[in-house]
């Protein structure tokens, strides 16, 4: 079939149960795909091509006798590398686990599995989902596919950068500060952190344990939809959740609250970001979609919370091996890791304190809309080797307040830059409303259309 390389997880299911593509052929596909385009943009730490091989012949003799496991059957989904696949290197892109082999699946993975979809191997993330991109580990940081002197957004940087090189439809990836929403922004992907606890963390190398997050990220609002259903172990009704508001992409008489200060006023974004984000805005409105312009507590505040509770969790996790073995972390990870020392318990206590003061703000705001629209990144992606901008880049954002909040957010792409880079936006719902989100989502998609548009490059 043409274009196998950008297919929809839905549309290769839909293949599969009509016949005209088998799980084993499509398998194939992907895995010439990754042979080929793969050393180009680092996304797999490693492929497993031999396990991928027989869940996809068993996919094949399950769906010939007529037991169909759901919309996941036989679609290849790659796993972030701090996220536990049995028999697998979790090596979190360390020399720290170079040599971990995991025992047993995560519950996410192992939820993926019993769904029936195909696990192709363990992708590229900043060391230990924190540091960066770096160029002192056992492996190369991932790129992106855009450009591949631009960085591909991280934690998450081998989904991000795989899904948008056209490796696999739906990966795997985990969000503490942004991680999955950052490389969905860079790359022209979307990606969904899901309300906090909803998908478990069993199995995935924790940074910040009150932070953390495990979602789905794809090249289609649908397919989110279908594989945070299967992750959170109910059966998908579609973005929609079965409810007629904001079916077919209908958006009228949504609440739709702009937090224009975040990218005006508290961190200017660049003029295309800005820009983007305007014409969202504006398009969902002549779409029938109420916005308002609504106020939240100042970005700020929700990074100095963000920060004081990851340093000091991260610092806990990682003190032992910081002291024995200091030498084995990459130097942006290990500088990241050691600030968490200087914390006090005062610091922390005050700072879970200012948490739920601005939670309470957030929710009451979203007791007046359906759903939030905001910024993602504040600017298009930098160079992966300019240091010094992506230290001034890399915080330059809106996500780490829904980290803070715990609320589902979602980010994707909301057009070009003015040098062909994905720009993003990004929508934040209630508590446990991920339908509403993915609706909202959705809508956007068949507007801009942006799904259809690729690296050309790699195309």
């Amino acid at each position: 079939m043409d274009n196998l390389q950008w297919m929809s997880a839905a549309a290769l299911g839909d293949a599969f149960r009509s016949g005209h593509l088998s799980p084993v052929e499509a398998l194939e596909a992907t895995l010439k795909r990754i042979a080929a385009i793969d050393p180009l943009v680092n996304a797999f730490v490693h492929c497993d091509a031999a396990g991928a091989v027989q869940a996809a012949q068993e996919a094949e003799r399950d769906l010939r006798a007529g037991l169909d496991r759901g919309p996941l059957q036989g679609i290849p989904v790659g796993i972030k590398d701090i996220i536990d696949v049995a028999g697998l290197p979790c090596t979190c892109h360390s020399k720290i686990l170079r040599d971990h082999v995991a025992a047993s699946d995560a519950a996410a993975v192992a939820a993926l599995r019993r769904a029936g979809a195909i696990i192709v191997g363990k992708l590229a993330t900043h060391e230990f989902a924190l540091g960066g991109p770096s160029f002192d580990l056992p492996f190369p940081p991932a790129r992106n596919p855009w450009n591949r002197e631009r960085h591909p957004g991280g934690s998450s940087s081998g989904a991000g950068a795989g899904l948008a090189a056209g490796l696999f439809p739906l990966a795997l990836g985990t969000d503490t500060g942004g991680s999955i929403r950052n490389p969905a922004s860079a790359c022209g992907v979307v990606g969904l952190k899901p309300t906090y606890g909803l998908v478990s963390r069993e199995g995935v190398f924790p940074l910040a344990p009150t932070l953390d997050h495990v979602g789905p990220m794809g090249r289609t609002v649908a397919d989110v939809a279908a594989m945070l259903a299967v992750l959170a172990g109910h059966r998908p009704a579609g973005p929609h959740g079965g409810s007629s508001k904001g079916k077919h992409g209908d958006v009228r008489g949504f609440r739709i609250g702009y937090v224009r200060h975040f990218h005006e006023r508290d961190m200017p974004a660049h003029p295309d970001v800005a820009a983007a984000l305007d014409e969202v805005a504006a398009a969902l409105a002549r779409e029938g979609a109420l916005i308002e312009e609504v106020t939240l507590p100042a970005l700020n505040g929700f990074s100095s919370v963000n920060r004081i509770l990851l340093q000091a969790e991260a610092w806990t996790i990682h003190a032992r091996w910081l002291r024995e073995r200091p030498e084995d972390y990459a130097e942006s990870t290990r500088r990241r890791l050691l600030a968490g020392a200087f914390l006090t318990a005062e610091d922390y206590v005050l700072a879970q304190r200012r948490r739920r003061t601005l939670i309470e703000a957030v929710e009451a705001v979203m007791g007046t809309v359906d759903v939030l629209l905001t910024a993602s990144a504040m600017d298009p992606p930098c160079r992966i080797d300019d240091a010094a901008e992506m230290a001034r880049t890399y915080p330059r954002q809106a996500r780490t307040p829904f980290n803070v909040t715990g609320h589902p957010a979602l980010a994707m792409m909301a057009g070009l830059s003015s040098d062909g880079l994905p720009l993003s936006v990004q929508f934040v719902a209630r508590y446990h409303a991920e339908a509403t989100l993915l609706a909202i989502a959705a809508a956007w998609e068949r507007i801009g259309g942006w799904q259809d548009w690729h690296p050309a490059a790699l195309a």
